[in-house]
C-alpha cells in the first residue's frame, strides 16, 4: 500500500502520469526516513531539510505541509501495510505538479509515501568484509544543489553499476576538486588517532541525517577532535578507519580500500552511542 497525496491505494494501482515532473526532468526531492515501531527518527532533521530543500527548489510549500501533518501521514502508510510494529523504511517523495517543459507552469507541489520492512530493529555492525574503491568516471559538482536528496542520482546510479560489475561493495565519489566527498550511499567520515574527519558541505555532500546525528555526539566526546574539512584520496590509505553512515544501516564501517585494511573500534563504539540515543528518545 502507497500513499498518494493522502490516499492509500494499493501499490498496484499507484499510477503516476508521463509528465509527471519528477520523472520527466528530475523535479522533485525525497526523503529516507527510519521507523522503529510507530517512531519516526531524526524526525525534526528530516523535516527541516526537507523545508530547506523544497525552499531552495523554489517549490510552493502547502499551508498543510506541518511536522505534525506530515507525521501522521507517514504513520497512516506504515499502518496501512501492517507494519506499525516493526521497523520501516519510509521514501517519502515531493515532486512539483507537471505542467510545463524546462520551466513548471506551476511550484505547487504533490508527494508520495511509500514502506518497506526492515529486518534489524537497532542499528548493527555485521562482521563481514566490506570494500571500496573510487568512482572516478564522473564528479560531482560542488554546488548547493548537490547536498540536496533530489531524485537526480546519475552518478549515483552509475557508481552502484561500476561496484556491482568490478566486486566492490561501494564506491567513493569525488567532487571536481577531486576530493573524497561521499560514498553512493552515504556520508563518509576517516578516522586518523583521535582526529575524526568528515566532508564539508562547501564540498558538495549530502547533508546526511546521520551525519549531523554524529556531528552532535561527536561534540559531546572530548576524547576526539572533529574537523569538517576537505578529504584527498590519499589520506584514506593512512587513516585508521573508514566509514559510511546514513539513517537506515546506521554506520557501516569500511574493512579495505586499495591494499588498506582498516579497524572498526571507533565505528563500534559511536554505533553504541547512537543506538544508546536512540534508545532514550534523544
Amino acid at each position: 500500500m502507497v500513499n498518494i497525496n493522502g490516499n492509500i491505494v494499493d501499490n498496484n494501482q499507484a499510477i503516476l502520469s508521463l509528465n509527471n515532473r519528477g520523472y520527466a526532468y528530475g523535479d522533485a526531492l525525497f526523503e529516507t526516513i527510519r521507523v522503529n515501531a510507530g517512531t519516526i527518527l531524526f524526525w525534526e532533521d528530516h523535516y527541516f531539510r526537507l523545508m530547506a530543500s523544497m525552499r531552495i527548489l523554489r517549490m510552493q510549500i502547502p499551508s498543510q505541509f506541518t511536522p505534525e501533518f506530515l507525521e501522521k501521514e507517514i504513520k497512516e502508510s506504515i499502518e496501512a501495510n501492517g507494519l506499525m510494529n516493526s521497523s520501516v523504511r519510509v521514501k517519502l517523495m515531493v515532486h512539483r505538479v507537471a505542467g510545463g517543459l524546462y520551466t513548471p507552469d506551476s511550484n505547487d507541489v504533490e508527494y508520495n509515501i511509500s514502506v518497506s520492512k526492515i529486518q534489524s530493529v537497532f542499528y548493527t555492525i555485521p562482521d563481514q568484509k566490506y570494500e571500496v574503491t573510487l568512482f572516478k568516471d564522473h564528479y560531482v559538482n560542488i554546488d548547493i544543489l548537490s547536498t540536496l536528496k533530489s531524485n537526480s542520482k546519475q552518478i549515483n546510479i552509475l557508481g552502484g553499476i561500476f561496484a556491482k560489475e568490478n566486486g566492490f561493495d561501494n564506491c567513493l565519489l569525488l567532487n571536481s576538486n577531486k576530493m573524497v566527498i561521499e560514498a553512493l550511499n552515504g556520508n563518509v567520515f576517516i578516522v586518523k588517532g583521535n582526529t575524526i574527519k568528515t566532508a564539508p558541505l562547501a564540498d558538495g555532500c549530502l547533508k546526511g541525517i546521520l551525519r549531523t546525528q554524529l556531528l552532535r555526539i561527536l561534540e559531546k566526546l572530548k576524547d576526539y577532535t572533529v574537523e569538517e574539512a576537505s578529504i584527498s584520496p590519499f589520506e584514506l590509505q593512512k587513516a585508521d578507519e573508514l566509514f559510511i553512515t546514513n539513517v537506515i544501516t546506521g554506520i557501516v564501517p569500511v574493512t579495505k580500500f586499495r591494499k588498506k585494511e582498516y579497524n572498526v573500534t571507533t565505528s563500534k563504539r559511536l554505533l553504541g552511542i547512537l543506538n544508546t540515543k536512540i534508545r532514550l528518545g534523544n
